[in-house]
């Protein structure tokens, strides 16, 4: 099996911890986030893992958006909030008065963002190579002091 990585980098990121009672990541934050991710399979025609342009060429799709197209609207701008966050109510009114770009995903957290760009990605990895390729592990990084990452 060969590897590589391609880091996917730029986007402004707001959030919030909402099980964090006592720390400040209870309260919405926002970071510059990055995530590496790790591609393992075997080589193409070209001797590729993994075509490192290939989310802006691809033919599939991840929730009905090209790849790139899905990291962009997911994360770049966006406030991404838990969805059993006691005040997504609140932050629902604040997108229809257009003051955020709101997310709901599952969890929060640099390790839940690892894990749902996991399972994003290596579905559609999976897909895209007829199972030739899978995501090996992703890390998420808020700044670069801080990391979490996940791996199937």
């Amino acid at each position: 099996m060969f590897r590589s990585s391609k880091l996917f980098d730029g986007y402004s990121t707001v959030f919030r911890q909402w099980k964090a009672k006592g720390t400040h990541c209870s309260f919405l934050h926002g970071y510059g986030i990055s995530f590496r991710v790790w591609f393992e399979g075997e080589l193409d025609e070209r001797n590729w893992v993994w075509d490192f342009g290939g989310m802006k060429r691809a033919k599939g799709t991840i929730d009905g958006m090209n790849p790139k197209a899905w990291m962009d609207y997911m994360f770049d701008h966006t406030t991404i909030i838990a969805e059993d966050d006691p005040y997504l109510g609140s932050f629902e009114i604040a997108a229809e008065q257009g003051l955020i770009q709101l997310r709901v995903i599952p969890a929060t957290g640099a390790e839940q963002f690892a894990k749902y760009i996991f399972e994003k990605l290596n579905t559609f990895i999976q897909e895209e190579t007829k199972g030739r390729v899978r995501v090996l592990n992703v890390e998420f990084m808020e700044h670069v002091k801080n990391t979490a990452s996940y791996s199937n």
